[in-house]
């Protein structure tokens, strides 16, 4: 029963599970485990590749052997490490057990008491987690985030001479274009997405307090520091070679805090386009036997842009309590961080859910150009601003008396709906020379958006 959908307890794992599953790979229990195990089998080979403690290198034959516990690693080995941690009370010891095991099904006892060596919990944990981590955000999220950019760089550039009425604090603003405006959010969705490409993943690798005491005690003529890192950085991580029992979970947290700043600029897109929607800018594209409501046959609700903001928000609190969380340790080791990092996944999985909405609902609706020019001949008084600043300049040329333009545009226009005739009549009655004259009477609330539709080049 337990693996029936309807019998989940998160909607991750049920209604939800097709939207999330790549991240299964890396950022669930059985994703953790196969990473542990690779740990743990990279650093026997480590090992006998230096000839410690009288060992020999492994052959490429028995090394291919070894990888494939965690190549290969599935439900035989999620189900025997089940069993073996209701015994051992600990996740780590049972993976260790599960790599003796197999070192003497492959006929390597000999090197078994390598397994784990002079090793804590938490110098395997941190290595696994910074790779599951690692993997999940560069092969599943980030491709997810760059999508969502090209699909909003694709209708900026589609929308870029799409002029628009602005609002300001609600109110009828300076036009703008919905290239322009969609083009903001890929242009700070960018940014983020580039601090996190260019962020650490951080393991350590030292012993029990993160002072190699006993691997000094075994043998004083290595340098542990300097094998330790080479160790790490070779399974593609960086290292952090000054810690305590734990690495310190800095890079998680800066990773934690950029992604939930990403989360929070997707979050102003969805509730943007919801009501770019609700003004009837967007129509939204019928999908064929779809129902929109349940009751109102007319109606296509915004469901991908509300359902976005929702886990974007749930996402952003996980984020949230992870990094809060995570920089804080007693002393040399509490354990407050390890049930908190077994919800990574989850956190991952409604930030992909919200992209994945995101992704789609952006496929979903359809710019209502007509819309948009009727709403801004509605509001020509919007063209105050340029004339209160053409009559500056005009003051400034000396080609004008007028003493307080601003109050002059804003006793005409503030509180008031004001036509074209209103302003033609208003213009040619100004203190100002003919060439800006007729430049303002040229001018309407549709040409009236500056350089907007050339800001969109900027994305590319």
């Amino acid at each position: 029963m337990s693996s029936l959908p309807s019998m989940s307890l998160s909607p991750l794992d049920g209604r939800y599970a097709p939207a999330v599953a790549p991240l299964t790979e890396y950022l669930s229990e059985a994703g953790l485990n196969r990473a542990r195990v690779e740990v743990e089998v990279e650093w026997i080979i480590t090992l006998t590749d230096r000839g410690l403690f009288g060992s020999s290198a492994l052959t490429d034959a028995q090394k291919e052997s070894l990888r494939a516990l965690y190549r290969d690693f599935g439900a035989d080995e999620i189900g025997w490490l089940a069993e073996k941690e209701a015994v051992t009370r600990h996740d780590v010891k049972a993976i260790e057990y599960l790599v003796r095991d197999r070192l003497s099904t492959l006929g390597l006892d000999p090197i078994a008491e390598l397994t784990h060596f002079a090793c804590t919990s938490e110098d395997i944990n941190s290595a696994s987690y910074a790779l599951t981590v690692q993997r999940a955000v560069e092969r599943v999220w980030l491709p997810k985030l760059h999508a969502v950019v090209e699909s909003l760089t694709q209708l900026a550039e589609e929308h870029r001479d799409a002029v628009m009425l602005s609002r300001t604090h609600g109110q009828p603003a300076t036009p703008s274009t919905m290239g322009k405006e969609l083009a903001v959010f890929a242009w700070r969705l960018q940014r983020v997405a580039a601090q996190i490409s260019h962020g650490e993943y951080l393991a350590k690798f030292s012993g029990a307090t993160g002072t190699w005491s006993a691997h000094l005690a075994a043998e004083p003529d290595v340098d542990w520091p300097a094998l330790s890192r080479g160790f790490i950085e070779g399974l593609g991580i960086g290292f952090n070679e000054l810690t305590t029992q734990i690495e310190s979970h800095d890079w998680q947290v800066e990773l934690y805090d950029r992604v939930r700043h990403a989360g929070g600029i997707l979050h102003n897109l969805a509730t943007d386009v919801w009501t770019y929607i609700s003004m009837g800018f967007f129509a939204q594209i019928p999908v064929a036997g779809a129902t929109g409501s349940s009751t109102m046959p007319h109606k296509i609700n915004p469901i991908r842009f509300e359902n976005a903001e929702a886990n974007l928000e749930i996402a952003g609190g996980l984020f949230g309590t992870l990094a809060s969380t995570l920089v804080t340790s007693r002393q040399q080791r509490d354990l407050t961080d390890s049930t908190t990092q077994r919800n990574i996944g989850v956190a991952f999985g409604h930030s992909l859910l919200a992209l994945d909405n995101l992704q789609r609902g952006l496929t979903e609706i359809s710019l209502s150009r007509h819309v948009l020019l009727a709403d801004l001949d509605a509001n020509w008084e919007v063209l105050a601003e340029a004339i209160q600043t053409v009559v500056r300049a005009e003051i400034v040329a000396g080609r004008s008396q007028i003493t307080d333009p601003y109050a002059l545009l804003k006793d005409l226009t503030r509180g008031r709906r004001v036509g074209a005739p209103e302003l033609a009549e208003f213009v040619n009655g100004l203190d100002i020379g003919d060439a800006a004259k007729q430049r303002l009477l040229a001018l309407t609330p549709a040409g009236y958006a500056g350089v907007a539709d050339r800001l969109v080049d900027l994305l590319r």
